[in-house]
């Protein structure tokens, strides 16, 4: 799968549980929708990302890639210990001047 630089670092920052790394992958106004929240800028994408990595030790292993006009699109599996685990995702990714500005996750 030959993603993009910058899903490639996000993908690592996560598998290494680096909150700070991970957040970086955004530009400063990004936003997240994530189960019916909003996140902006790097400071509440980190520690939404660090309460995460801490309540579930989540994992992902991307299981499909596309892009469609200005979205790129990863379907991701997430394990980790929430009910449920593991999901398939859907993370629908904005990008500019290689940051993430945009990310919406869906079931």
């Amino acid at each position: 799968m030959n993603l993009p630089n910058i899903l490639q670092e996000f993908l690592k920052a996560q598998k290494l549980f680096d909150s700070t790394a991970f957040s970086n992958c955004f530009s400063n106004q990004a936003t997240v929708f994530d189960e019916g929240k909003i996140y902006k800028g790097k400071e509440e994408i980190k520690h939404w990302n660090e309460k995460s990595n801490n309540e579930f030790q989540t994992l992902f292993e991307v299981q499909d890639f596309s892009t469609r006009e200005h979205t790129i699109l990863l379907k991701i599996n997430i394990s980790g210990s929430f009910d449920g685990s593991p999901a398939l995702l859907n993370f629908y990714f904005r990008t500019d001047d290689s940051l993430i500005t945009a990310l919406i996750i869906t079931g």
